[in-house]
C-alpha cells in the first residue's frame, strides 16, 4: 500500500547542507499501528511530512498503491492529501470561534461534498470518537482530550486510507493519553496509522509495530514487511490501453481537490460575522485608507487641471507670433547700449548731436529676415499632431486696415500710425512697406489686429 524506497531529504542552510533523512526504506501494511521513535532531530517529523505530502523528498521514491510519486504535480499532491491522508497534530489546530461540528465539516469543504452530506459524515465521525452529544460546543469549552478527539474526528471524516499522528498525546495527561491511544488502536483495525511519539511506554503497549530512527536512518524495525510472504505473484505488466488511461483520468478528475464558490462565500460570511468588532474595525480602517487615497488623487488631479488651465490661459494671452519678416531685438538693444556708452565718454563742456532713432531703424532694417510663411502654413495644415499641442492656430494676412478720424483740425489717419513720419524718421513709403511686411508691428505702426479665436 505505502512504500518508501531510499528516501533522502536535504535542507540547504546558507552555504551548508543538512541531511535530515539518509536513505530510509520502509514498507507499510494496509492495516497496522506503526509508532516511530527516536531522539529529537533524528528525522521523525520530516519522515511524517514526506509521507503526508507536506514536504518533498530530495531523492528516492514514495510509492502509493504501487504508483510512483516522482512525477506528481501540485494538484496530485493536493488530491492525495485530501482523499488519502488524515492528520492529527499535537496542538489540535482547531478554529476557536467555530463549533465542534463546523471544525469537522471544514475538512470536507475541499472535497466537493454537499452541505447535507458534510453534516451527516461529520456527525458520524464525532460519534465514532465518542463526542456525538457535544456537537455544538466551542473548542474552548472542552478539555484537551476532547479537543484531540475532535482533531481525530476531523482526520477521519474524509475516510482516508492513512492516518498520520504527530505527538497526539504530547499535551495530554496520562489518563487522557491512554484514552486517545485506545481510540487510535481501534481505528487501526481498518486503517494504517503512523504515529510519531517520544513516549516509548505507550508505543510498546498499543502499537503493532515500532520503527526506531537515529540520525536520519532506520536502526530497528520490530515487524518489517516480508514481501515474499505478503505480496501475491504479479502478472507481467502490459501496456495500458486507451480505455484504461481514460478510466484513470476520469478517476483522477473525480478526486480533484476543489471548493465550490457558494461554500467559499458561506465560510467567508461566517468568519466575518463571528468577529463583528474586528470586521467593523478592519472595514473602518480600510475605508479611511481608500478615502485618503481617493482624496489625494482628487487633489492631485485638480491641481494638475488648474496648472494646465493657467498655462493655457497664459499662452492664449501671449501667443507665439510668426511674421513674414523678423528682426533681431538683441542687435537693437546692443545699438542702444553703444549709444549710451558713447554719450558717457563725451566731453561735458560740449554738445553733440546723435541720431539714435535713425541708427536703431538702420539696425532693424539690416537685421530683418524673411520667413517662408507659405511653406510653414502647409506644414501646419499637414501636421495633425500639432493640433493636440496648441489651443488655437490663426492666420492673418498683409492687408492694411486704413482708419481715419475727424477732428477740429480736419481728417487725420489713425491706422497705420504716422507717428514716425511726423517725427521725420521715415517716409510714408518706407513706413507702408515695413507695415505691410510686419517688421514694425512691435513699434506701433499697425495698432489694429484680429483677436485670437480663444477665450
Amino acid at each position: 500500500m505505502l512504500s518508501l524506497k531510499d528516501i533522502k531529504k536535504d535542507y540547504v542552510v546558507g552555504d551548508s547542507t543538512v541531511s535530515a533523512l539518509k536513505g530510509v526504506s520502509i514498507d507499510f501494511r494496509e492495516n497496522e499501528f506503526v509508532s516511530i521513535l527516536g531522539p529529537s532531530g533524528c528525522g521523525k517529523t520530516t519522515l511524517l511530512n514526506i509521507i503526508g505530502g507536506l514536504d518533498r523528498y530530495t531523492s528516492g521514491d514514495l510509492n502509493i498503491n504501487g504508483k510512483s510519486t516522482k512525477d506528481f504535480k501540485d494538484c496530485d499532491w493536493d488530491s492525495y492529501r485530501n482523499h488519502s491522508i488524515g492528520f492529527v497534530f499535537q496542538s489540535y489546530n482547531l478554529i476557536p470561534h467555530q463549533t465542534v461540528l463546523s471544525n469537522v465539516e471544514l475538512a470536507l469543504t475541499l472535497s466537493g461534498v454537499s452541505k447535507s452530506e458534510r453534516r451527516e459524515r461529520a456527525v458520524k465521525a464525532l460519534e465514532q470518537v465518542g463526542l456525538g452529544d457535544q456537537l455544538h460546543k466551542k473548542p474552548n469549552q472542552m478539555s484537551g482530550g476532547q479537543m484531540q478527539r475532535v482533531a481525530i474526528a476531523r482526520a477521519l471524516v474524509n475516510e482516508p486510507d492513512i492516518l498520520l499522528a504527530d505527538e497526539p498525546t504530547g499535551a495530554l495527561d496520562t489518563e487522557t493519553s491512554v484514552q486517545i491511544m485506545e481510540l487510535l488502536k481501534s481505528i487501526s483495525k481498518d486503517k494504517l496509522i503512523i504515529m510519531v511519539t517520544h513516549n516509548p511506554e505507550l508505543a510498546m503497549k498499543y502499537s503493532s509495530r515500532i520503527i526506531k530512527l537515529l540520525d536520519g536512518k532506520v536502526i530497528d524495525d520490530s515487524d518489517p514487511l516480508d514481501k515474499n510472504v505478503v505480496e501475491p505473484i504479479k502478472k507481467p505488466e502490459k501496456e495500458p490501453t486507451k480505455a484504461d488511461k481514460k478510466a484513470a483520468k476520469k478517476e483522477r478528475k473525480k478526486l480533484k481537490t476543489s471548493m465550490s464558490f457558494l461554500t467559499a462565500l458561506s465560510l467567508s460570511r461566517n468568519n466575518l460575522m463571528t468577529k463583528k468588532a474586528r470586521t467593523l474595525l478592519t472595514s473602518f480602517a480600510g475605508s479611511i485608507g481608500i478615502i485618503g487615497i481617493a482624496l489625494i488623487l482628487s487633489i492631485s488631479n485638480g491641481v494638475q487641471l488648474y496648472i494646465d488651465q493657467v498655462q493655457s490661459d497664459t499662452l492664449s494671452s501671449y501667443p507665439l507670433q510668426i511674421t513674414k519678416t523678423t528682426a533681431s531685438i538683441g542687435e537693437i538693444m546692443n545699438t542702444m547700449a553703444k549709444n549710451h556708452e558713447d554719450s558717457a565718454n563725451h566731453d561735458k563742456d560740449k554738445v553733440y548731436s546723435q541720431n539714435a532713432m535713425g541708427e536703431m531703424i538702420n539696425t532693424l532694417m539690416e537685421e530683418t529676415k524673411v520667413n517662408n510663411l507659405e511653406k510653414f502654413k502647409k506644414y501646419l495644415d499637414d501636421n495633425s499632431d500639432l493640433k493636440d499641442l496648441t489651443s488655437d492656430v490663426q492666420y492673418t494676412y498683409a492687408t492694411t486696415l486704413n482708419v481715419f478720424t475727424e477732428s477740429d483740425s480736419g481728417v487725420m489717419q489713425v491706422n497705420p500710425s504716422t507717428l514716425l513720419e511726423d517725427m521725420g524718421y521715415m517716409s510714408s513709403t518706407q513706413m507702408e512697406a515695413m507695415s505691410m511686411s510686419g517688421s514694425m508691428g512691435g513699434m506701433g505702426t499697425d495698432v489694429w489686429s484680429e483677436m485670437i479665436d480663444n477665450e
